[in-house]
C-alpha cells in the first residue's frame, strides 16, 4: 500500500517539535499542570497558543494589559530558554524580567523608541512552529557562546 504523502508544512512542524529547545518548552508546560489534563494531548496541541498568525497579530488589541495568557506563555518561553542553556552548558540560568501594568513601569511603555518586546507583548507568538523553534534556539546558541567565551566570568 503506498504512504499517503505528507505536505512540507507537516515534516517542518515535526521537524521543529523534535528540537531539543522545543522538547525542554513541553517538559515545562507539561510540568505546569498537575491535574492530568494535559496527558493525552500532543506537543503540537499545547503549543498551539504560541503560534500567532500575521492576521491574529494584526487583530490583537495593543491598548490596555497584557493578556494573562501572553504573559504566561512570555514566562514559559524564556524559562525554558533558560532552562535549555542550562542543560547544554552547565551554569544555573533564569529569566530576569518582570511585566507590570502600563502606569507602573514608563520606561517599558511609554518612553519613544521604547523596547519592541514591551510595545509587542500583546502579539508575543510565532507564525508557524519552526519560527519558535528557531528563536529559542537561537537565544540559547547565543548565550552558550558568551558562557563559552567567557567562562572564568559563567563559572563562579
Amino acid at each position: 500500500m503506498p504512504e499517503a504523502a505528507v505536505s512540507p508544512a507537516v515534516n517542518e512542524d515535526e521537524a521543529a517539535l523534535a528540537t531539543p529547545f522545543v522538547k525542554c518548552l513541553v517538559r515545562l508546560i507539561r510540568a505546569q499542570e498537575s491535574y492530568g489534563s494535559w496527558e493525552g494531548k500532543s506537543d503540537a496541541t499545547l503549543l498551539a497558543d504560541f503560534i500567532v498568525t500575521k492576521e491574529q497579530r494584526r487583530a490583537l488589541p495593543t491598548i490596555g494589559d497584557p493578556d494573562p495568557a501572553v504573559l504566561w506563555r512570555l514566562d514559559m518561553f524564556y524559562t525554558a530558554v533558560g532552562l535549555a542553556i542550562e542543560e547544554r552548558s552547565g551554569p544555573v540560568t533564569s529569566p530576569m524580567m518582570e511585566m507590570k501594568p502600563m502606569g507602573a513601569s514608563d520606561d517599558c511603555f511609554s518612553r519613544p523608541g521604547g523596547w519592541s518586546l514591551c510595545r509587542d507583548i500583546h502579539r508575543f507568538g510565532f507564525e508557524t512552529f519552526r519560527k519558535l523553534a528557531e528563536a529559542g534556539t537561537k537565544l540559547v546558541d547565543d548565550a552558550t557562546a558568551a558562557i563559552e567565551a567567557y567562562p572564568d566570568v559563567t563559572r563562579a
